[in-house]
Parts: C-alpha cells; structure tokens; sequence
C-alpha cells in the first residue's frame, strides 16, 4: 500500500482555505499512486481553534465543511482529517476531537483522541471529552492503530511519571495494529525533533510495528508547528522524513524497503526557521498589514528582528526607523544605517531630543525639582514608542517589538515604549541566543549583514550617559541560566543555587524581578514561541501573590504560625 502523509499548514477559522487544501494534496497524492492519504490533527478547522469550539454557528460550518469536502475528494482514495464533532450524549463535554476516515464521499471509521493534554499551551479538556474506545481500523486488509497527537507520548516506558491511566498505543498494539497512524498537531519547541526520534522509536522497538507521524506546519498565533512528520520502520528506524518549517507531501510504499533517512537538525537553525516562519504566518494569516515596522537601535536585539523580519517576508515589506536620543551614540546610528543597507529595506532616521525636552518641560512643574532617575529614561522609550505607533497607525505596519526573554523575564523593558508592538519576535529568545542567532544569519549570508560592531559592542540601553546593561544586570550569561533553570525547568531558590554554585542573594534578586514584573509581561504583545516553556498563554503566574519561592525560609515561616 502507498501511504501519502501530507504535511499542511491551515489557518485557524479558514474551513474553507483549510478543505481546498486537503483536496488539493489528496489530488497530488492520488495521482502518484497514494491508497491513503492522512491529514493533520484537526486539520479542518487549524489548531488551536480555542474558543471558536464553543460557538454552534462554528460547529455547523464545520460539519458542512467535513460533509462537502467529502463529495469533492477524488474517487477510491482513502483520507483521513481532523475534525471537531459534536458529543449526542446527554453529558460531558460537547465535542470530540477526531480523526475522520473519508472515502467515497463518506465517512467509513473515526476515532477520539483519548487523552487530553490540558498544561502549557493546550487547553484541550476545556472543549473536548475524552474519547472512551480505542479500536483498530481494518481497512483494505490492513489493521492501522489509528490515534491522535498526545495518544502517543503515554509510552515512554522508562519515564518516572506519567500523566494518564491509559496508554492507546498499547492497546492498539494489542488488538494487533499492523501500522501505527498518529495525527499529530505537536508544536515546535527547541529539541523536540529528538524527543520525537526517541519515543517514536521506542515505540516501534516495543511493539515491532511501523509507525506514521503526520504532523501540522505553520504558526498560528504564537504557537510554531514545525512538521517533522515522519515513517519509523518496526525496527524504530526513521526511513522517511519530511522537510520540516514548511508543508510537503511525503509518499511511503509499505512494501519497499528504505535506508535511513539523512536528515540532520540543529538547534539553533531550527530556532532561525521557526522564527521565519512564525512570523511570516502571522503577517499573512492575519492578512491586515502591508509591511514590518522595526525600530532600529543599532542593538543586537532590533538587528536580528530586522533580518529575521527580511528574511520571512523579503526587504521590499520591511521599514527600518532609527531614532536617535542625546545619548545615541554615532555607532549606533551607524550601524542602523549600515543595517537597512546590507538588508536591502527602507530606512528613516527621526531624532526624538526635541520630543523628550518638551515632555521634561511639560513634567518640570509636577516633578518639582526632583533628580533625574528611571523616569526620564522611560520618557526616552516611550517617545520612539509613540513615532513607532503613530507609523504604524499610518501606514498599516505591523511594529515588532524587539526586547528578548532575558529582559522580559526580568522587566529591563519599558510599558508603552520598546515593548509596543503587534508581535514579539524574540520574546522566547535568551539574549546568549540572540547572539547566537545574529552569527547564524550572519553565516547564511555569508557575510555580515548584521555588522560586526552591532555583535561585539557591549549591550546598552543608551538612556543616560555610559550606560550597559550590566549596570542593572548580571552578565547575560549567568542571568540567562538562572532564567532557564527557574522559568523552564521550574527549580526554586536553592535548588538554583545548589546546581550552579552562583551566590543565593544574586538567584533571590532575580527570580524577584520575575515575579514583580509579571503585570508587565501581561500586557505584551504575543511572542512567537519557540522553548519548552514561553511567557504568554502557556505559563500562567499571578500578577497579586506573594510567594517568594524561597524553599529554605519555608520551614521558618510555618514555625512561627
């Protein structure tokens, strides 16, 4: 049997834009010779649908659309999609996510994803129920272990802890599934082709059956899928692979016989395609601005969003604006200019010294003599802040905002100043990576796009006279552990202390300014995610607590009750 895996990439809400390409691919599969063509999870309505799913008027076109893309598939092909469908019971939750197996105009097998990821970015057990069955299909002669997405990742059998009771790769095994099937909608994250390497070919070296990944490309909102769908022979060899960060349509005969596929990945490339992608997606699919706005600072952040803007949506579509303060220096004006020229884009240089006066001016008399301080430097911020909007109010550009994880993670950022904005590019990106990702392109190039100066120059806000960033902050390099440790890898206090010797007040001091600023973070603009775990909808700390995550005082604290 030929099996097509087509690796699409659909846009939330768009049935119809979403059913025209499952024809399309089917078309294209079917005439080279494919049986079986399968879908991604939910591949009709895009993921993730969120609160579309509670809309009955949603749910209609939703099954009109299932219904009238079955007619329209070619004839005596087999296609599985992902669909919502409705729940006729008289309780639980009101929708299934399901796997649709189309053939002739009808719908011939389904089966419901069982287990429900509901942490970090997936909220699925707030629209779906559980599915309560976990059959084979036989279709053609064939036992196929049909499931979906999350089915699969309750197999690690070495793993300290698992999430849920039940396990449908087991039991499709048991029920004798002859090709694993696996839908997937599994976003991107740094290291997630691995983990994908090393379930999948546990599974089939457990089982001794083949298993077929097909999962969804693209990004919808701030969540990046990457593809990387895939066929594992039963030995748990990866035999055929798509490209990933872009849609494609990858054939397997079943009856031949395939040497592993070549394919390598690195972490740092993946990163600089899935930040190309995630923001092209989200300029196209929101389809309501005509170009990229960046302000230019001659920093190394604003650099590689401006290359990586160049890049996703080319130089014709991207402005570059600079706008020099009394403390600008003329390397960093140089540099923006230098920038916008190796780039190709457009570039306008609007000096904001006479702006900031007149707010100092306008201010003199409620601040009444008092020192400069943080304030001022706001005011600097929030004047380019002001031109950037006003821009793109204009002119229908979508302003990025530039500021990495590292300073989002501990406020070095300014509300209604650099981080206005429509998206946030490199808000789940370590300033070490950022660096990073400035040789990366810089490598692509072959030349350096981004100037040399722009990489070597110490960081610096440039809102007083001498400033670095390390007047505020540890080198980037110890804050940037600490960062990752407390914010992905969940670790308090002391367990940070113990595992990188740096002095405690400093881990107290930062994991603080996290906590703090987290009403700042709120009101960001949404930022493209690309780690295990990203500031936005996928960690959700409060703003009103005052939990010090100070493991050694806890034991104090309760004594004294």
């Amino acid at each position: 049997m030929i099996i097509a895996l087509a690796q699409i990439n659909p846009t939330v809400g768009d049935l119809t834009g979403n059913a025209s390409k499952i024809i399309s691919f089917t078309r294209q599969a079917s005439e080279q010779g494919a049986e079986l063509v399968i879908f991604p999870e939910l591949c009709i309505t895009g993921y993730p649908p969120l609160d579309l799913l509670e809309s009955e008027y949603f749910i209609d076109s939703v099954e009109a659309a299932v219904g009238a893309l079955s007619k329209a598939l070619p004839q005596d092909v087999g296609v599985i999609i992902g669909a919502p469908v409705r729940n006729l019971a008289a309780t639980g939750k009101r929708l299934f996510n399901v796997a649709l197996l189309l053939e002739n105009g009808e719908i011939v097998a389904s089966y419901s994803k069982q287990l429900l990821p509901t942490y970090d970015v997936f909220d699925e057990y707030r629209y779906f129920e559980p599915g309560d069955s976990c059959d084979i299909i036989e279709w053609r002669g064939v036992k196929f272990g049909l499931h979906i997405c999350e089915d699969m990742w309750n197999n690690e059998e070495n793993a300290a802890f698992h999430m849920y009771d039940e396990n449908p790769v087991d039991a499709l095994a048991d029920q004798g599934a002859q090709i694993f099937l696996n839908l997937s909608a599994s976003p991107f994250s740094s290291g997630k082709h691995d983990k994908r390497n090393r379930v999948i070919g546990e599974t089939c070296r457990e089982h001794g059956i083949p298993f077929v990944l097909v999962n969804t490309v693209g990004a919808n909102t701030e969540i990046i899928f990457d593809g990387d769908s895939r066929v594992h022979d039963a030995s748990g060899r990866r035999i055929l692979c798509a490209p990933s960060f872009e849609e494609a349509l990858l054939l397997w005969d079943t009856e031949k016989h395939y040497d592993v596929c070549p394919m390598t990945h690195s972490d740092i490339g993946d990163v600089h395609a899935a930040l190309v992608m995630g923001l092209r997606d989200y300029f196209e699919k929101t389809g309501i601005f005509s170009k990229a706005l960046v302000g230019l600072s001659g920093g190394i952040d604003s650099a590689v969003t401006c290359a990586l803007a160049t890049a996703a949506l080319g130089p014709d579509r991207v402005v570059g604006v600079t706008m020099p303060s009394v403390y600008s220096s003329t390397g960093s004006v140089d540099d923006s200019r230098v920038l916008a020229e190796n780039l190709g884009i457009e570039f306008h240089k609007i000096p904001i010294a006479d702006i900031v006066e007149q707010f100092e001016v306008s201010l003199k008399p409620a601040f009444g003599g008092m020192d400069h301080d943080i304030t001022e430097e706001n005011i600097q911020s929030r004047s380019r802040g002001i031109l950037l909007m006003a821009l793109s109010n204009k002119f229908s550009h979508l302003l990025l905002a530039t500021g990495n994880k590292s300073e989002m993670s501990v406020g070095y950022a300014t509300l209604y100043g650099d981080m206005n904005g429509g998206l946030a590019v490199l808000s789940d990106v370590y300033k070490t990576e950022v660096y990073q990702l400035a040789e990366y392109i810089n490598s692509l190039a072959g030349s350096d796009v981004i100037p040399r100066n722009t990489i070597e120059k110490v960081p610096s806000a440039e809102l007083r006279p001498d400033q670095t960033d390390q007047d505020s902050l540890p080198e980037y390099s110890v804050l940037d552990t600490i960062l990752e440790l407390y914010i992905e890898e969940l670790l308090d206090v002391d367990e940070i202390v113990n595992r990188t010797g740096y002095d405690q007040e400093l881990v107290k001091k930062i994991l603080g300014m996290v906590d703090r600023t987290e009403f700042k973070r709120r009101q960001a603009a949404p930022g493209l995610r690309v780690s295990s775990k990203a500031f936005g909808i996928g960690r959700r700390v409060p703003i009103v607590m005052r939990w010090h995550r100070n493991r050694s005082t806890i034991n104090a604290d309760v004594k004294d009750l």
